[in-house]
């Protein structure tokens, strides 16, 4: 039986025991991040929240405890009935379909501040914690509790939540150097003090930009390799699917059918499966597939894609006609200098001279000279008029372009077949550079003017709406009639849903992807959209439940290579060493694949002194010199009969409940833990 979380305020208020860890947030993240930790990894967990109700806004229904609160009783109560509905006892020994995580495991613990300070931190039981995660909204609070809770515990693993990319990357080195200098003389292979940055926009970007398309692909990095995951339609009858270099899952066969259920668990036996065995793919028809597409090498010397030049080319000074009215005229230029060299018996130099002073109108009058000549002059006078308007309308439209080059652009006339993207948020920004760099043309609809994402959409020339989605006349500014998608991904959720309801009712068979918090609300949208529109695509997505699972694993300090979003569920790729591991240490690759929970991809055959100790990252090595890429140690063709030692690391695709259960195994394995 599953541990209850009692009511909030009946929780005790003891200080946690060793090794538990502690998440402080302010939003959904936090929460999520809490439960993934608490229900699916079964460890103790101290959640620090802001302070309850909001004092100049008296009547807000439910605060951040409250929320807390009600998201642990429902996982708590889905828990407790998946337990008791599922007794039997599987084939590995494990009791239940997934196993209970949560056995002896105490409730959260909730504690409210405003602030995460010494005092805070320490009754939190910061230095006798294992693990701290600091997922704030503001990446500057993040930055001054992470300094904190380093000084106060340097063997700490930290876990920080930071939208600057380039900031969390030097802030992770110098986390990890203070924890160095606080303990000299320890071997940094056994300091269990290592500091993670991870970006929640950037994590759930690509699978939101993912729901505005078919077919879609996600690539995770490992070592400088790019793996590609690639989503494949079902094959048609006759045809044999593509199966890659190993099946990652199943996609529900209602996956692509606007009435199904959107491949969540409520689908039943139609439910996607992760990681199917050779027998669950062949026996599977009439759905669709995630494949391990292909192993590529990242360029790290080819330079990041420009979406927008910083000059001003020349087709976006001055129009397409105004270009066609200068051709003509130079056309018109060449045929007079044609024509006075055949009439005439001048050089084509003094041919072409002659004839830029008629058109100037700077000649003197051809008396007495041969009829053609003067008829050609007569001819240039003629096309010399029409260059004075011309000049004036080339110097007009070049002083509006220079006035407007950093004002936002307009969604051009027959535009049409792009997706419309609603807010530019951390989270709106994101996905929008996701998008660009997939070639997918967008029209951005913000009401906030000093946005986030404003700057980014000026220069990557990105044509912008101001104003407010809800109201009237907006939405069609963006040519939604003509859109293949709409991405809603402002922070309300009403919002969301009105921009939704209002974008059906303009083009009913609209692919509509929406940002919501609350699952419940999430679910009772989906099936009345589904209902009222059947003959269209309709997704909901939560940030929160896309990112947790990567804090989650890098909380219980595995190195995340990333996350694949399958419909609504997520499948892990992490980096893992066999040692501790009862289920892949001494096993064969063929012997240690688990369907539904996990699958053994690639052995880092590097040996460990050697080892690149990041895996995400490429290894360094000097672009511009003559020396080619140091050669990766992963190896991805396995072999079923290799057997798999205790110093080898290994590459595995996971679950949340498989590598929760390699990661338990591990912790009973290792003695005082």
């Amino acid at each position: 039986m599953l541990g209850f979380v009692p009511p909030l305020p009946q929780q005790p208020g003891r200080p946690p025991s060793s090794g538990h860890m502690i998440v402080c947030g302010d939003d959904a993240l936090a929460r999520r991040l809490a439960v993934e930790l608490r229900f699916i990894y079964g460890e103790r967990v101290t959640l620090l929240l802001p302070p309850g109700r909001d004092a100049n806004n008296p009547e807000t229904p439910l605060t951040q405890r409250g929320r807390a609160a009600a998201l642990f009783g429902r996982m708590s109560a889905a828990m407790n009935r998946a337990g008791n509905g599922s007794g039997a006892t599987g084939g590995n020994g494990t009791t239940g379909g997934s196993g209970d995580t949560n056995a002896g495991v105490e409730a959260v613990r909730i504690m409210e501040a405003p602030e995460p300070s010494d005092d805070v931190l320490e009754e939190a039981g910061i230095d006798r914690a294992a693990a701290l995660a600091l997922v704030y909204d503001d990446d500057e609070r993040n930055i001054r509790a992470a300094l904190t809770a380093r000084r106060l515990n340097p063997r700490l693993r930290l876990v920080i939540r930071l939208y600057n990319r380039k900031l969390g990357q030097h802030l992770e080195e110098l986390l990890d150097q203070a924890a160095a200098v606080a303990m000299p003389g320890i071997d940094p292979a056994l300091l269990d003090a290592s500091t993670t940055v991870l970006s929640d926009a950037d994590t759930a970007a690509p699978a939101l930009a993912a729901t505005a398309l078919t077919g879609s692909s996600k690539i995770i990095q490992a070592e400088g390799l790019l793996l590609r995951a690639a989503e494949r339609p079902p094959p048609r009858p006759g045809e044999h699917a593509d199966p890659g270099l190993c099946t990652l899952a199943l996609l529900s066969s209602t996956t692509n059918d606007p009435a199904g259920a959107e491949g969540s668990d409520s689908s039943g036996d139609e439910a996607p499966q992760l990681l199917p065995d050779e027998r669950a793919v062949a026996d599977a028809t009439g759905r669709g597939t995630v494949v391990l597409e292909a192993i590529s090498r990242a360029d790290p010397a080819r330079p990041a894609t420009r979406m927008g030049g910083r000059g001003a080319p020349l087709a976006q000074i001055f129009s397409r006609r105004l270009r066609w009215s200068a051709l003509g005229f130079a056309l018109a230029a060449v045929a007079l200098v044609i024509a006075s060299l055949l009439t005439t018996e001048d050089t084509a130099l003094h041919s072409a001279y002659l004839t830029v002073l008629d058109l100037l109108g700077m000649n003197d009058p051809a008396e007495g000279a041969p009829p053609a000549r003067q008829i050609i002059q007569i001819l240039s006078g003629i096309a010399g008029l029409l260059l004075l308007p011309l000049l004036i309308a080339a110097v007009l439209e070049a002083f509006g372009t220079l006035r407007t080059a950093s004002s936002l652009r307009r969604p051009p006339r027959g535009l049409g077949g792009h997706v419309v993207l609603l807010g530019l948020g951390k989270i709106g920004t994101r996905v929008l550079v996701r998008l660009r760099e997939l070639d997918i043309p967008v029209v951005v609809v913000e009401e906030d003017p000093e946005a986030r994402g404003i700057p980014l959409a000026r220069s990557m020339h990105v044509p912008t709406v101001i104003g407010d989605v809800t109201q009237e006349g907006v939405l069609e500014a963006a040519k939604i009639r003509r859109a293949h998608a709409l991405l809603a991904l402002t922070s309300i959720d009403t919002t969301n849903l009105e921009a939704a309801l209002y974008a059906r009712s303009v083009k009913p068979d609209l692919r509509v992807a929406l940002r919501l918090y609350d699952d419940e609300f999430a679910t009772a949208v989906y099936r009345t959209l589904r209902t009222a529109h059947p003959g269209a695509l309709t997704r909901s997505r939560s940030v929160s439940h896309l990112a947790a699972p990567s804090f989650a694993v890098a909380m219980m300090g595995r190195q995340i290579l990333g996350a694949v979003p399958v419909e609504r569920k997520v499948m892990l790729f992490a980096a893992l060493e066999v040692a501790g591991h009862p289920q892949l240490e001494g096993h064969t690759v063929e012997q240690a694949f688990r369907a539904g929970a996990w699958r053994v991809l690639a052995i880092d055959a590097t040996p460990p002194a050697d080892r690149n100790p990041d895996l995400a990252a490429p290894p360094p090595f000097d672009p511009e010199g003559d020396a080619a890429p140091p050669p990766s140690g992963l190896v991805w063709d396995l072999h079923p009969g290799y057997v798999l030692r205790a110093q080898d690391r290994v590459v595995i695709a996971a679950t949340r409940r498989g590598l929760a259960e390699l990661l338990r195994r591990q912790r009973s394995a290792v003695p005082g833990r």
